[in-house]
């Protein structure tokens, strides 16, 4: 396996499955083990790009980044609009979430993995003036 990769996410492998599904780009192709990281791209305006759904089970916590277009989210029920560089952080994992596109092209990467994996190698310091959620 290499060291590194480098490609465009619409050069990455995608499993597309019928009409009513979005485009799913894996990003997984690349050998993480750390984290996960999906794209999901519209096929159509209005798609469902993230099926509601909670990670209890997993206890996982996700973040989204719009990457494309725009979408809304559904969190807890809540409706969010996000547009092109929206991050949208989802920390507790029994929160019901979902994603449906704004139109067709819009494209949302999905970051996730269980707490207390990551380890930052940034000094605290560097973060003693960035405010917190």
């Amino acid at each position: 396996m290499p060291r590194w990769s480098v490609l465009r996410v619409t050069e990455a492998p995608s499993i597309a499955g019928d009409s009513d599904d979005p485009i799913w780009h894996p990003l997984q192709h690349f050998g993480l083990t750390a984290f996960g990281a999906n794209v999901f791209a519209a096929r159509a305006d209005g798609q469902t790009l993230v099926d509601e759904h909670d990670e209890t089970a997993s206890g996982q916590e996700e973040l989204y980044v719009v990457l494309e277009g725009s979408a809304t989210f559904a969190l807890d029920g809540e409706p969010i609009a996000a547009v092109r560089g929206t991050a949208v952080a989802v920390t507790e994992p029994s929160v019901t979430r979902s994603a449906t596109a704004g139109s067709a092209g819009t494209a949302v990467l999905v970051i996730g993995v269980r707490p207390g994996c990551f380890e930052s190698t940034w000094r605290e310091s560097h973060f003693v003036h960035v405010p917190r959620a």
